[in-house]
């Protein structure tokens, strides 16, 4: 299998100022971030890194750790846009700053994949603060949005209301994933797409326990059954460093093999602007028909 590159580049909002030495400079509308990024490993474009507020890790491997401020950075968020998203950018306690702008060329690849398709149903898992969600509905999608966290979903609620999008046709569901998932095998619905973007590690609102390596293949043999012949993608982003882009392109591989179409792997990038560098940042592999 060819593993491919999807790059995302720099917008107004967003940008990759530098990166090198395990950390990356970023510009999150008005205000600059470094965060820590063991790709990271060469040198950076120059030494002067003046930045608002920087992400120091703990000493685990868990993602401790917290902000250092070197200006005053607003608690409750910002505003920020992709396209005709409107969504609200903070320093969150997990050292991102609430959506990841690696995807913004997936979510350009999947509207185009139902932009002939009026009213496609898409189905955004692990859809977090819900920007991913936001741009397949301002492209044309009616979707389903299903994340555990309570807070998340609310937050994805208020960027729709941002956006002017509350009104769109959007189910926002507070459920573990997997047993989302399972239930609407049961009740032998169909998509004509799902987003899948799984956690490493997660609990669900009951308790439920998710696992990556055991759990994903479940997961998707159960997407699959969610999908038909006359279904647009399954796209699916992973960003535990341990997994191979050829092993979850092989997983889609088999798991979509009665199905037309073609299967995908590679990596998720983003452009630095200091020097055109790209970072890499996840893996993914998608079926697409």
């Amino acid at each position: 299998m060819e593993l491919k590159t999807l790059i995302g580049e720099p917008w107004s909002d967003y940008g990759l100022l530098d990166s090198g030495d395990g950390r990356k400079l970023e510009r999150y509308g008005r205000f600059r971030f470094i965060r820590p990024e063991p790709q990271a490993m060469w040198k950076p474009a120059t030494a002067d890194w003046r930045a608002d507020a920087e992400f120091i890790p703990g000493s685990d491997e868990d993602g401790g750790g917290r902000w250092y401020y070197e200006k005053p950075v607003p608690a409750e968020g910002w505003p920020l846009h992709w396209r005709e998203v409107t969504f609200q950018s903070s320093c969150t306690p997990f050292r991102h700053l609430g959506f990841f702008p690696d995807m913004a060329p997936v979510w350009d690849d999947l509207r185009r994949a139902i932009a002939d398709k009026p009213d496609a149903e898409v189905m955004n898992l692990f859809g977090y603060t819900g920007v991913g969600t936001l741009a397949l509905s301002a492209g044309g999608a009616r979707l389903v949005h299903v994340d555990a966290s309570k807070k998340s979903v609310a937050q994805a609620r208020a960027n729709a209301a941002l956006s002017g999008m509350e009104d769109r046709p959007v189910r926002w569901i507070v459920e573990d994933a997997a047993k989302f998932v399972a239930r609407e095998v049961r009740r032998e619905r169909r998509y004509d797409g799902i987003l899948l973007d799984p956690p490493k590690y997660g609990r669900g609102p009951d308790g439920e326990v998710w696992r990556l390596e055991e759990d994903l293949p479940g997961l998707v043999a159960n997407c699959r059954a969610l999908l038909d012949a006359d279904s647009r993608f399954l796209f699916l982003t992973v960003y535990a460093v341990r997994m191979s882009a050829l092993a979850i392109g092989e997983l889609l591989r088999q798991a979509f093999a009665d199905l037309p179409g073609t299967v995908e792997a590679g990596e998720l990038a983003v452009r630095e602007e200091a020097r055109g560098i790209a970072l890499p940042t996840a893996i993914w592999a998608r079926w697409k028909r």
